[in-house]
């Protein structure tokens, strides 16, 4: 698949990691450090703009090294680029952790999934099919 893309940034376009990674880094573009306090969130800039194919969307998501090591994630994750947004991509981080992390230019701070996705369409309906689990929900499929 061919997505139309605007690198305004200082920085290389996103890229796969590995030849097998389902998603793209997405590098902070920014002009100087960002330091977010424990428990703060902040918009990061990367200077990407796409244009993806109606039908597809961008999903916005945490890089697991940040989660784990330093406590820093995706505040809505994932957060969904539309096919007919032509913004700037930005990444709302959140801080989780204790400590004050420091946010540099070019440091990867998400990685982005392009997914084909559908379109619902409501059917009303005065009830719904009958199944095992019923209306059980939060936990109520157990622990193992």
């Amino acid at each position: 698949m061919k997505i139309k893309i605007i690198n305004t940034s200082k920085h290389e376009l996103p890229s796969y990691a590995t030849a097998a990674a389902a998603g793209f880094d997405l590098r902070a573009n920014i002009s100087e450090p960002i330091i977010l306090k424990s428990l703060a969130r902040t918009l990061v800039s990367t200077g990407i703009f796409i244009e993806l194919p109606i039908g597809f969307e961008a999903q916005i998501r945490p890089r697991s090294g940040l989660a784990f090591k330093n406590g820093v994630t995706v505040l809505n994750s994932p957060g969904t680029i539309d096919a007919d947004y032509r913004g700037e991509l930005k990444v709302i981080l959140v801080n989780l952790s204790t400590e004050d992390f420091i946010i540099n230019d070019g440091e990867r701070v998400a990685q982005m999934v392009v997914a084909k996705h559908e379109q619902a369409e409501w059917l009303e309906v005065e009830q719904l099919e009958e199944s095992k689990r019923g209306e059980g929900g939060f936990g109520s499929t157990g622990k193992k």
